[in-house]
């Protein structure tokens, strides 16, 4: 193998998929693993470039081309070295990252990028294989006391590296489990829940406490939070975003998070389906084109629904980069993701006006009108409907994969915490609040965001914390491949 030549005589690998037929029969991982000289050709396609843009496309700053190439020549145990110097959780990322790092990847201007995220996927695994993947405890506790709140990536990325620091840390979660969004949000077919489990397992066993069932402010007095010598609120941006039209209260009008949630709890033993929350047989149409709406699509064609439609109000994306989004920037273009190749109808530049019920309440249909977006004098984009365009859709379950507004304000009022326009928590840039011993990371901090950006917050922010409980910190900054100090 020529390393100095991989990426032209490489080309670029995806993993297989399991047939339709078959994997929308159940809620598992459907890839076919690919060799290992597979992986290490993939590693070869890595040009060593002189300024890796992937590492600024990357908000964990990722050493990209170091692992790249530590794959490239097998040393598995030294890439999974470098992969966690900078991400606590390459097993999350390596499966639903959408990847920013490939869209900068500097090959990516003449020839599909080097496969950056299938490569941090299959490390960690070979690391839990091997039994590479150990708990690490430190050495000396420094006696301070850390309080998460949220155990979604930002509250666990936050968590470890306190714990790391020698602070005792207890994260609190006001559901069953651990794992946020991770767990409630995430359908098992992109991330099954053993995944979490297992790095769950070595995070206690370093030391971390998880106390579950606890609401702060609710079932937990917040008096009590306040004896923790620091806190770190990774709540998370959970306001869901309504639509605000006719009939949005009709049943029959769920929201996307409650019927993903809902079914990954039934995946998981802890509930029994409902028949509101349940697609089969079901005319159903998904509102949003994001990555919610995509999962919405794949849960309701293995719940056996009748059809599944999905409405985007924007225009359908161009499938290659435009001048509005340049290399290396985030390209914003058509994504089919595996749930829409499991079957739907996508329709883009349509709105939704209203719902339409049965003498009953209960939803029987909606009615759209296309839209498109014209420019102001000012150059700002308005929507404007098209006259006699309306439609109306057959539609037993609507479901509202419209985003989320912001976190909810409980927490910030109970705390005196300052907040801004859409109520997330205000902290300046080493994540402190207006209260000085309470910091905040990830969602709750910046608003609804990537993976990689809540596990980026928490480590930022945990570096924080430590500075400002022992005057300095050893924990690593971004981009820092160095280890912690134990």
């Amino acid at each position: 193998m020529d390393k100095l030549k991989g990426f032209l005589k490489y080309p670029r690998r995806e993993e297989e998929t399991i047939t339709v037929q078959e994997r929308v029969k159940n809620y598992q991982e459907f890839t076919h693993k690919l060799s290992n000289e597979e992986l290490n050709e993939q590693g070869a396609r890595c040009m060593d470039c002189g300024i890796p843009f992937c590492h600024s496309g990357c908000p964990l700053g990722n050493l990209i081309p170091d692992f790249n190439n530590a794959v490239y020549k097998n040393d598995w145990k030294n890439a999974l070295k470098i992969l966690h110097s900078t991400n606590n959780f390459p097993e999350f990322t390596g499966r639903l990252c959408p990847a920013p790092c490939e869209s900068a990847c500097v090959l990516g201007i003449i020839q599909p990028p080097v496969a950056i995220e299938l490569i941090e996927k299959y490390i960690p695994e070979r690391g839990f294989q091997e039994g590479w993947i150990t708990a690490s405890p430190p050495k000396t506790r420094t006696g301070k006391t850390v309080a998460v709140v949220g155990s979604g990536p930002a509250g666990l990325a936050a968590a470890q590296q306190l714990n790391r620091a020698g602070h005792t840390v207890t994260v609190f979660e006001r559901d069953k489990k651990v794992g946020g969004l991770l767990r409630y949000g995430i359908p098992d077919f992109k991330l099954e829940k053993r995944i979490i489990d297992r790095r769950l397992a070595i995070l206690e066993e370093e030391g971390i406490n998880f106390k579950t069932d606890t609401h702060v402010g609710v079932n937990y007095e917040i008096e009590k939070l306040k004896e923790y010598d620091a806190i770190v609120l990774c709540g998370g941006a959970t306001r869901k975003r309504h639509l605000p039209i006719p009939g949005a209260d009709a049943k029959g009008v769920v929201q996307a998070m409650d019927f993903l949630k809902q079914n990954n709890e039934v995946v998981d033993g802890l509930s029994e389906p409902t028949e509101d929350l349940h697609a089969k047989d079901k005319h159903v149409i998904v509102i949003g084109g994001g990555d919610t709406g995509s999962d919405c699509v794949g849960t309701s064609n293995r719940h056996g629904a009748k059809s599944v439609i999905n409405f985007e109000i924007m225009p359908m994306p161009s499938e290659s980069r435009t001048n509005a989004s340049p290399w290396p920037y985030w390209p914003f273009t058509l994504k089919t993701t595996s749930s829409h190749e499991e079957g739907v109808e996508r329709n883009w530049s349509i709105s939704t006006r209203r719902f339409i019920t049965d003498d009953k309440g209960k939803l029987k249909s909606l009615e759209t009108i296309e839209v498109e977006w014209v420019k102001t004098e000012s150059g700002a984009p308005r929507l404007q409907e098209i006259e006699g365009t309306e439609k109306e859709w057959p539609c037993d379950l609507a479901l509202l994969a419209l985003g989320f507004t912001g976190p909810e304000n409980t927490l910030s009022q109970q705390l005196g915490l300052e907040v801004d326009t859409r109520t997330n928590i205000k902290a300046g840039d080493n994540y402190q609040t207006n209260v000085p011993n309470i910091f905040t990371a990830g969602d709750m901090r910046r608003g609804q965001s990537l993976i990689v950006w809540a596990i980026s917050e928490g480590r930022e922010a945990a570096r924080s914390v430590d500075e400002y409980l022992m005057g300095k910190s050893f924990l690593p900054t971004k981009g820092n491949g160095d280890l912690p100090a134990a």
